[in-house]
């Protein structure tokens, strides 16, 4: 099952990921989140190569400064950044290489469907185990 803000904490990456994706639910929201971590990265980068720290500082501004947006205008929720930093950023990197890669609007649809049919029918077993930890190959 899907646990939500209002729930218990989430102790595991396994457990957050599919909250995760559940927040960034519309295609929207997920193109703006891979063009502000793009440009986070770009900034990070150029920074380095310039030997400019001022621009590296700009990294969370590029990236969050879109991502926010997304969450406040578009999905209407909460940045899971505010209650988990850590976990976001790294999901954040998931999502921008399943983006790159193609799957990740196939891995929104799917844990979409799972909650769908566990709210259904809530002592119903998924067909995978929901605490797998998302493939970055994949």
């Amino acid at each position: 099952m899907l646990v939500t803000m209002t729930q218990e904490r989430i102790n595991t990456f396994e457990e957050f990921w599919p909250f995760y994706v559940k927040q960034h639910s519309k295609k929207a929201t997920r193109t703006l989140h891979f063009v502000g971590t793009t440009a986070a990265l770009g900034c990070v980068a150029w920074g380095i190569v310039l030997r400019r720290p001022w621009i590296i500082a700009l990294a969370p501004v590029a990236g969050y400064g879109p991502a926010w947006f997304s969450h406040f205008f578009i999905e209407k929720n909460k940045p899971a950044t505010f209650k988990y930093p850590v976990w976001s950023l790294y999901a954040d990197f998931v999502m921008w290489s399943k983006t790159i890669q193609g799957t990740m609007d196939a891995e929104v649809e799917h844990i979409m469907e799972r909650e769908a049919a566990e709210s259904r029918d809530p002592q119903r077993e998924s067909a995978t185990d929901p605490r797998r930890p998302p493939d970055l190959a994949s």
